[in-house]
């Protein structure tokens, strides 16, 4: 395998050698949405010129191309976290994903269960087990966040105990950068009895992931972080649990006999998928995974951690600068103040020196209100931005903070 190189891996990305308001773009935006290189891009036009049709459906041959291809892009997907195929279910998303098991699994819980997130959690995995506590008259809990961006772990017996029926947590928080310790979390959440959801929206792209060593049972991740298209997401479940649970959605595909008396339901993981899927995105996410496979990961891997401790260094040396979040271990995120200046005005001004950052509250304004602010500017970065752009980054945050101070 080729050594990483940053430079040859960004001929890869189009959209990296545009310009914004004149200047050479500079994307740190990827905690929002990553990129998507060429071969991703080449194979949804592929998959239309040569091989659009529906999917499960057709004896013809571009049915049975089409099925074989989203097929195939299933197991990429397995092969890629460690699972079999049958516990590969495609959904639009993270939060389509969450939202199926506050349904299904949901479906099983009474009255004064427990659910257990954290503090730090994206709306997505805050307002589903809200909608399912109201459904089912079940209890939220919720762990605690250090003023360090950590989960305070001296309050977990306290609020993990046997009515905990699932803790759903972040694996990596989209806002503060902290990785969890998802294997010691999930050990510690079965041996009260509760099942266990991990949310890898914001890790599957920046670590290897496999859920037969975390052995959680579900993991969510969205296709449009990890450099494949929109609207395209995975919901890993144990094959064995996903079976004894009711379906989310009824319709085409997840049927297995219908009369107007009673339908028996479809194998996993078409149980779980009613309707048409999104076809081209499916196959674009297992080109997006292809990818991946293609390079050399550990040293991707390794280029982008050095990326996080360059940048979090250099910001260390502007004055009034203030890290929210700093925990031991964490990705290449980063979310901080300056002073009393606005995140909103940062943004528009490093926006006009050609640079994507995302001001606001991230979709985590529980945690916003807690470090009682209105919001950060966070700068997240991928593999294949370099040292030089965090240095144009620097100059161009220092000349904001000089015209806004």
């Amino acid at each position: 395998m080729i050594p990483f190189d940053v430079h040859r891996v960004r001929q890869d990305f189009p959209i990296l050698q545009e310009t914004v308001h004149g200047k050479p773009l500079i994307y740190f935006d990827n905690g929002a949405s990553s990129q998507k290189p060429h071969q991703v891009i080449d194979r949804i036009r592929h998959y239309y010129e040569k091989e659009h049709s529906n999917v499960h459906r057709g004896v013809h041959h571009l049915s049975a191309k089409a099925t074989e291809a989203y097929e195939a892009a299933r197991k990429t997907v397995a092969d890629f976290i460690g699972a079999t195929t049958e516990e590969i279910v495609f959904t639009k998303g993270t939060t389509d994903a969450i939202n199926t098991v506050a349904f299904s699994f949901g479906e099983t819980l009474k009255p004064g269960d427990e659910i257990l997130i954290t503090g730090m959690e994206h709306h997505s995995n805050i307002v589903p087990w809200q909608m399912l506590c109201e459904r089912k008259s079940c209890v939220l809990k919720v762990l605690p966040v250090l003023e360090n961006g950590t989960l305070d772990l001296s309050k977990l017996d306290q609020f993990l105990t046997e009515k905990t029926k699932l803790f759903s947590f972040v694996h990596v928080s989209n806002t503060l950068g902290t990785v969890n310790p998802a294997k010691e979390l999930i050990s510690k959440a079965h041996s009260v009895g509760a099942k266990v959801l991990l949310d890898a929206a914001q890790s599957i792209q920046h670590m290897p992931i496999n859920v037969q060593e975390l052995d959680c049972d579900f993991l969510t991740f969205s296709g449009h972080k990890v450099f494949a298209p929109t609207g395209i997401g995975v919901l890993y479940g144990k094959k064995e649990l996903m079976e004894s649970l009711p379906p989310y959605q009824g319709g085409g595909d997840m049927i297995e006999y219908v009369t107007f008396e009673k339908t028996t339901y479809n194998t996993m993981p078409l149980k779980f998928e009613a309707g048409t899927p999104n076809i081209s995105g499916v196959i674009a996410l297992g080109e997006a995974l292809n990818y991946l496979n293609s390079l050399d990961l550990q040293g991707a891997f390794q280029h982008e951690e050095a990326l996080g401790k360059y940048l979090r260094s250099h910001m260390r040396e502007i004055p009034k600068v203030r890290f929210i979040g700093e925990a031991p271990e964490t990705c290449s995120t980063l979310s901080f103040l300056v002073g009393d200046l606005h995140p909103f005005d940062l943004g528009t001004l490093l926006d006009q020196q050609g640079i994507a950052v995302r001001t606001g509250h991230h979709c985590t304004q529980p945690l916003m209100q807690q470090y009682n602010i209105p919001g950060t500017v966070r700068a997240s970065l991928a593999f294949y931005n370099t040292h030089e752009e965090i240095d144009r980054f620097i100059a161009a945050l220092n000349r904001s903070i000089q015209l806004l101070s």
